[in-house]
């Protein structure tokens, strides 16, 4: 077996043994770019040689028994939405501002750096992370490790098709509707989208305290590992919440991720009331869902209560698209991806009115979810109602919007509940589904226990893409 294959944790574990090699570990994962990624178009930078200097050093430092950080030599690829020292940041565009190399790391990427991951390169994303699917002018399709042909997702999904084939074992992705959760979900591999301010953002996204910064992996534990790490302080992020947020020493959320479900009050809501289920999803759904039971937890059939929140939803993310354009001439704007322009026109015509209105609709989610959530310790649902269709579409039919099919996702980012996404199941057609995992504001470490627990009595993790057989 190649050391691409295995997760974060097993690397770590292999090097504390001696049995692998940080080199070893990152040629692997290099190798696997270097076969595979001409059919899936997951990166936008390889640096090979910075990353295997890196896991120079990593394996000096495992040879003499001092490792530096948590993630010391683990080959890992970051959105190339994120600040990186060094290396360029282009948004997908050919426009952006700035797209040659920045002299400083965006939060998320200084903390992987200072626990010592191997970094590889930079990984796709649709212009300025506007969509649920990863193509853009300057970079062109992202597609599936499952089938070539069918999306991974979005807005994400570079670091979810690198991760599904191996091409690093983390990544970082960002999520403001279900970015992480997307293309995890269409790709068999797992996300987090954490509470809003537990990761630091900067510089802030155009679509305000919607966005989020999440781990992309293979596993739950390889989550939460990761989670730990970009949980760290950071000043430039004025909303950042409190590492220990009772004043007590705060506990890992990977020790966190080992405590199981036995005892929680679970519900279960197929469609959360509206939402129309592709047959496959619902079964795999169902099927996860009674493993729930067999964990010891206490299931129930139980929708939230609130309506679509779809409208609402759009005028904030409009808005957003709308100030993310504001510097542009129509000169510029006629390179970018025509539905980012359209989108960011209509953005520009709401009213501060009609902005507070759609925060007052937030506000009032949040407290319901709030009420559930002392009735509930977790909810689940799927992750989408549909499995990976057609590349380079931004919908099934190639008409309206993403968010037509993410109805699962954009919600729990208005709440700014933490999130996961675990693969639970397979279609007809061999399409992975995902299992979404949603817990109250603060309970990260709740959702992750979950996830992993439903991982160790179940196989999905470990199915093996169309793609690397």
């Amino acid at each position: 077996m190649s050391t691409a294959d295995l997760s974060a944790t097993e690397l770590l574990a292999g090097y504390e043994k001696g049995e692998i090699s940080p080199v070893q570990a990152t040629q692997d994962a290099l190798d696997r770019i270097e076969e595979h990624d001409a059919k899936v178009n997951a990166y936008t930078l390889v640096d090979a040689d910075s990353a295997l200097a890196s896991a120079r050093e990593s394996a000096e430092r495992w040879r003499a028994g001092a490792p530096v950080g948590p993630l010391d030599g683990v080959p890992t690829s970051i959105k190339d939405i994120l600040l990186t020292k060094g290396w360029p940041t282009t948004r997908g565009s050919w426009v952006a501002e700035a797209p040659e190399p920045y002299d400083v790391d965006g939060p998320p990427v200084a903390r992987v750096r200072e626990a010592r991951a191997v970094l590889l390169g930079k990984v796709t994303t649709p212009e300025y992370a506007w969509k649920g699917v990863t193509d853009s002018p300057r970079w062109g399709v992202t597609t599936n490790p499952w089938d070539a042909t069918k999306t991974a997702g979005g807005s994400s999904g570079g670091s979810s098709a690198a991760v599904g084939l191996g091409m690093g074992a983390l990544s970082l992705g960002t999520d403001a509707g279900g970015s992480v959760r997307i293309p995890a979900a269409f790709t068999g591999t797992v996300a987090h989208k954490s509470t809003y301010g537990r990761v630091a953002h900067h510089p802030g996204s155009p679509f305000g305290t919607l966005a989020h910064v999440g781990p992309m992996t293979r596993t739950a534990l390889d989550a939460a590992l990761l989670l730990d790490v970009i949980s760290g302080f950071d000043a430039r992020d004025p909303w950042l919440l409190p590492v220990s947020i009772e004043g007590a020493p705060p506990r890992s959320f990977a020790e966190q991720a080992l405590e199981g479900v036995a005892g929680l009050r679970i519900a279960v809501s197929p469609t959360l009331g509206y939402v129309d289920v592709h047959p496959d999803v619902r079964s795999a759904f169902e099927a996860a869902a009674d493993v729930f039971a067999r964990l010891g937890a206490t299931v129930e059939r139980a929708d939230p209560g609130f309506a679509d929140c779809v409208e609402p939803f759009h005028v904030l993310w409009f808005a957003g698209a709308a100030k993310c354009l504001e510097p542009y001439s129509a000169e510029q704007r006629a390179r970018m991806d025509p539905a980012l322009v359209e989108i960011a026109e209509e953005g520009a015509r709401y009213s501060a009115t009609d902005f507070l209105g759609a925060m007052a609709v937030r506000n009032d989610m949040g407290s319901l979810m709030g009420g559930f959530h002392r009735e509930y310790d977790l909810l689940l649902t799927p992750t989408l109602p549909i499995p990976a269709f057609e590349g380079g579409r931004e919908t099934p039919s190639g008409e309206g919007r993403w968010t037509s099919w993410t109805p699962f996702t954009y919600p729990f980012n208005m709440t700014q509940q933490p999130a996961a996404t675990v693969p639970c199941g397979l279609t007809g057609e061999g399409l992975p589904v995902g299992l979404q995992i949603i817990g109250p504001r603060h309970a990260d470490g709740r959702v992750l226990a979950a996830a992993h627990a439903f991982e160790q009595a179940t196989d999905h993790h470990k199915a093996v893409p169309t793609l690397l057989r």
